[in-house]
């Protein structure tokens, strides 16, 4: 099988940081080489895939409460930390969408999600990624998943999977706006907008939301606050990820204290953990 040829759009990324937010209705004014805008603290990190100094400085000229502070050049597999190929993960064929598909056909057995993590987190290759979608296929496989609360979705890849696998309604969820918008692309790319929500919120606004499996590929400090929370340890099903060593150590103690069992675990090289869990019967 040929992982085909790289296309990518984004060879080369050109970062613009700034010492203050730039707010939405500002990007259409950015240019066609815009990717997106990172926001991290007071900052906002401007990607583009062509240099667009002059497009950047255009934009600020109108803001005076913002400027220019650095400028970086990085090559796009250093952003996402590896060369984005063709992977096959439990029974997916994830494909970045520049990637065309030569040679033979993928196997029927596999479901292919097509993906443009653009600078997001969630490109398949991370192993807590990988284990979630070893979770996702293990459960999905034995119980019968309608409702899947995907918290902390990135590029929404964990979302297509529930829904390729029968889930009918997803809820995928992100503080971040570019994981919302990146993540609302590929559910197009997948033509799965009738089963597959995104909203932007904290995963805290969301604890309510009915649903017989919760992903939660997060922080320990932010899975440890929605456990905190009666209504939300009563889901039938949970995927508990992004833990290392003694985080997972912690969450099991804390776990264990609420009533709720592990079922099954997966980790990678002893560093990263992922944990199938069952809620709290009422």
């Amino acid at each position: 099988m040929s992982s085909g040829d790289t296309l990518a759009p984004y060879k080369k990324l050109y970062v613009y940081m700034l010492n203050g937010v730039l707010p939405p209705f500002e990007e259409p004014s950015l240019g066609p080489f815009f990717v997106g805008n990172w926001v991290e603290g007071d900052n906002s990190f401007l990607f583009f895939s062509k240099p667009s100094k002059e497009e950047v400085t255009a934009v600020l000229d109108n803001r005076p409460d913002l400027d220019l502070l650095e400028e970086f050049e990085l090559d796009y597999d250093q952003w996402q930390g590896a060369s984005l190929n063709t992977a096959e993960i439990a029974g997916f064929l994830i494909r970045p969408y520049w990637h065309e598909q030569k040679g033979e056909a993928p196997p029927t057995t596999m479901q292919e999600i097509l993906l443009d993590p653009g600078v997001v987190f969630g490109n398949g290759l991370h192993p807590t990624t990988q284990d979630c979608l070893r979770a996702l296929r293990w459960i999905m496989e034995q119980e019968r998943i309608s409702r899947v609360l995907d918290l902390g979705t990135g590029t929404g890849i964990l979302a297509i999977a529930a829904a390729l696998m029968g889930a009918k309604e997803v809820v995928a969820i992100d503080i971040n706006p570019l994981c919302v918008r990146t993540a609302r692309k590929n559910i197009l790319l997948n033509g799965l907008q009738e089963m597959v929500r995104v909203a932007k919120g904290s995963a805290g606004e969301f604890v309510g939301v009915p649903t017989d499996l919760v992903v939660a590929n997060l922080d320990y400090d932010i899975i440890v606050e929605l456990l905190k929370v009666a209504e939300f340890r009563t889901r039938p099903w949970y995927i508990f990820s992004g833990l290392m060593r003694t985080p997972c150590r912690e969450l099991k103690k804390v776990m264990e204290r609420y009533g709720l069992r592990i079922v099954r675990e997966w980790d990678h090289e002893m560093t990263w953990y992922t944990l199938a869990c069952k809620g709290v019967r009422l």
